[in-house]
């Protein structure tokens, strides 16, 4: 292990301690607030929502394999992390452009946010995998990059039990088939539903929607990141 690769690895070891770090007050009684919500949803709202979501993010990852070019060169792991982070501040700024204008729109356009974003986050983890080297031609390399997406935007226990299967991922790949398209969408939702909403309000809305899409790539790019960084590190390993 060189240098850069022993400082990454306490950076991973820092990153370890904060995804699993309890949610603040605010958004533990947020979440509990949204599953009393979904009780009452009738159970064929949640299931036409569920295959909505489930076609959408499967139509992006169709549509994001064939438009991602594979890496051609060897690179080392401080190379690929200069390239990752070029592309988080590249889909940053193309988030918030694409947040501003929809907020910008009222409840309409700010209703299009929500397919247009996750077209945005899911492109950019194609990019980010085949920076790493992962080919995305693979079924459980997009399998991976859900998971990555579900540890961004999850509630602590889902969180927590994501996290566990990308850290064993060699192993409990063999045992995955897909994910569970309702939890999905609904831990999703759940995660960017307040600031979403806010972005609907009239005066409001552009900024909102600037300011909101471009945190959710930047904490989307970090998790990605380090999932990678934690992938490399123990196929090197082995």
């Amino acid at each position: 292990m060189n240098e850069y690769e022993h400082k990454v690895y306490e950076e991973l070891e820092a990153w370890h301690r904060e995804i699993l770090k309890r949610s603040s007050l605010f958004n533990r009684l947020s979440k509990k607030a949204q599953r009393k919500l979904n009780e009452v949803i009738p159970e064929k709202v949640h299931q036409v929502v569920t295959e909505s979501i489930k076609n959408m993010v499967k139509a992006t990852l169709i549509g994001s394999k064939f438009t991602t070019k594979k890496r051609e060169e060897p690179l080392s792991l401080s190379e690929m992390d200069e390239r990752v982070k070029q592309k988080i501040n590249t889909f940053q700024k193309t988030a918030a452009v694409e947040g501003a204008g929809t907020g910008a729109g009222g409840i309409f356009l700010g209703l299009a946010d929500f397919p247009l974003l996750l077209t945005i986050k899911m492109k950019f983890l194609f990019e980010t995998a085949a920076i790493y080297g992962y080919d995305t031609n693979e079924y459980e390399e997009r399998l991976f990059i859900l998971h990555i997406f579900q540890l961004a935007f999850s509630s602590d226990e889902k969180r927590r039990e994501t996290f566990e299967i990308i850290e064993n991922w060699e192993h409990r790949k063999q045992e995955l088939v897909d994910v569970d398209w309702r939890e999905f969408q609904q831990e999703y939702r759940d995660y960017i539903d307040f600031v979403k909403m806010l972005q609907l309000v009239p005066g409001i809305g552009a900024v909102v929607g600037a300011y909101a899409n471009y945190n959710l790539l930047e904490h989307l790019g970090s998790v990605a990141m380090n999932c990678y960084r934690l992938r490399y590190l123990q196929e090197k390993e082995r």
